[in-house]
C-alpha cells in the first residue's frame, strides 16, 4: 500500500524540483541560451551563465530545445516561447535540412553545416518536436503532421532495416543501435495521440516495442543492450555487451506506457525488470546515483555517473507506480524519492538553473558547462513525475 508520507516528501521534492525548472532553468535557457541573432540554441552555459558560443552544433539538440519551449507554452508559463519556438525551427530548417527532406548531424557557431550525414537519431528528435510543436500551438498542428508524415515515409523509403527497425548510418552497416529507436518509440507513441491518422504512427510504435521485446532485451537477464549486428544479435565486440542504466530506465518508462496502451502483460514485466536491473545493478558505490554502464553480467563498465539517467530513474519510477500493480507503488515511489534526491545532486552550481553534466566515483561533480541536451530529460522528468504523482493521489 502507498505511503501517505512517502507520497508528500516526493511532492515537496518535486515542487522544489518544478520551482526551480520555471524561476531559474526556463529563464536562462531561454535567454543565454539562444543567439540572438539565428535564434538557434547554444550547446553548452558555463558555470559562469555565459553560452559558449564557438562551440559546434549538433543537429539533435535544436529539436530538443525547441520542445522544451513548447511544452513552457503550453503549460502558460510567462514568457515569448510563441516567437523562440518560431525562430529556433526556422533555424533548424535553414541549417540541418538537406535536400532530400533528411537532416544533417552538425553545424559550425556560423550555421555552415560541416557534417550533412545521416543518423537516425537526428530524425527521431525531429519528430518528436514536431510532435510537441503540434500539441502546444494547436494552429500548427497540421503543417508538423505533414512534416512529421513525409519525414517518417523518407525513412521508411530509404533507411528501413531489412528485418525490423531503421538502418542508423547510411550507408548501412554496424553496430546497428537500440538508442535512436527509443527516441523513434518516443516519438511514435506522441504522434499516437495526436495524429488524426494515427495508423502509422501505431504501426511504428508496435514494431519498435517488438524488436525490443525480441532483440534489444536480452532473453536471459533481462537487460537491454545497445548494440548489435546485422541480424539484430547483440555485436560480437565487447560494444555488444554494454547496458547502460540510464536506458534500461528510459526503456522501461516507455514499454511500461506502451504496455499499458496494448494491455500487454508481458511487455509490463519486462519494462519491471529494465527497472530493477537499473537499480539494483547500476548504482554508485555510495548507492546514490545511476552510473554510465555496465557489462551483460551487471559488472561496471564506466562508473562515472552523468545528470541524464536519475532523470529517467524518476520518470520510470513515478509510471511504474502509477501503471504497475499496487502491491509494487510503494516500492516505486520509494525509488522514486532516491531518483529526485539524485537529481539535486547535480543541481548544485553557482548559477541557478543550471547543472553539472559529471560525477566522478568519489562523489565530486566535475566542473563544466551545463549541456544543452540534458535540458530536454531534465524537464521532462519534472513535469512527468508530476503528473504521474498527481494521478496517484487522485487514485489513493
Amino acid at each position: 500500500m502507498l505511503n501517505i508520507e512517502q507520497l508528500h516528501r516526493l511532492d515537496l521534492t518535486l515542487t522544489e524540483l518544478r520551482d526551480w525548472l520555471e524561476r531559474s532553468a526556463l529563464p536562462l535557457w531561454s535567454t543565454a541560451g539562444v543567439e540572438p541573432t539565428t535564434g538557434g540554441f547554444h550547446e553548452r552555459i558555463g558555470q559562469d551563465g555565459r553560452p559558449m558560443a564557438d562551440d559546434d552544433r549538433r543537429s539533435r539538440v535544436q529539436p530538443r530545445q525547441i520542445y522544451c519551449f513548447s511544452v513552457a507554452h503550453q503549460r502558460g508559463l510567462a514568457g515569448d516561447w510563441d516567437t523562440i519556438v518560431r525562430n529556433g525551427l526556422t533555424y533548424f530548417e535553414k541549417t540541418f535540412l538537406r535536400h532530400d527532406g533528411l537532416y544533417g548531424a552538425l553545424a559550425d557557431a556560423q550555421g555552415v553545416l560541416i557534417r550533412p550525414e545521416y543518423d537516425l537519431y537526428n530524425q527521431a528528435f525531429a519528430l518528436f518536436s514536431f510532435s510537441q510543436i503540434a500539441a502546444s500551438f494547436p494552429e500548427s498542428r497540421m503543417r508538423m503532421e505533414e512534416k512529421a508524415t513525409e519525414l517518417l515515409r523518407l525513412l521508411t523509403t530509404h533507411h528501413k532495416h531489412p528485418l525490423a527497425g531503421f538502418e542508423h548510418a547510411d550507408p548501412p552497416g554496424v553496430p546497428l543501435c537500440s538508442n535512436p529507436h527509443m527516441h523513434l518509440f518516443e516519438a511514435a507513441l506522441a504522434w499516437e495521440t495526436l495524429s488524426e491518422r494515427p495508423d502509422a504512427w501505431t504501426a511504428l510504435a508496435d514494431e519498435i516495442a517488438h524488436l525490443a521485446l525480441t532483440k534489444f532485451i536480452d532473453p536471459g537477464s533481462g537487460g537491454l543492450r545497445e548494440f548489435f549486428d546485422r541480424e539484430w544479435n547483440p555485436h560480437p565486440s565487447d560494444k555488444g555487451r554494454v547496458m547502460e542504466p540510464g536506458h534500461q530506465f528510459e526503456w522501461s518508462w516507455l514499454l511500461a506506457q506502451w504496455a499499458a496502451l496494448r494491455s500487454d502483460n508481458e511487455a509490463m514485466a519486462k519494462a519491471e525488470r529494465l527497472f530493477e536491473i537499473g537499480v539494483d545493478y547500476g548504482m554508485s558505490r555510495d548507492g546514490k546515483v545511476a552510473m554510465m554502464s555496465l557489462y551483460d553480467d551487471f559488472s561496471v563498465h564506466d562508473p562515472i555517473a552523468r545528470m541524464w539517467p536519475q532523470t529517467e530513474w524518476l520518470k520510470a519510477a513515478t509510471r511504474l507506480a502509477l501503471v504497475g500493480t499496487a502491491e509494487r507503488q510503494a516500492h516505486y515511489i520509494g525509488s522514486a524519492i532516491k531518483a529526485a534526491d539524485a537529481f539535486r545532486e547535480f543541481l548544485k552550481t553557482p548559477v541557478s538553473g543550471l547543472w553539472f553534466d559529471k560525477r566522478r566515483p568519489n562523489g565530486t561533480l566535475i566542473d563544466e558547462p551545463a549541456p544543452a541536451s540534458t535540458f530536454y530529460h531534465i524537464l521532462c522528468a519534472i513535469y512527468e513525475a508530476g503528473a504521474n504523482l498527481a494521478k496517484l493521489r487522485a487514485r489513493n
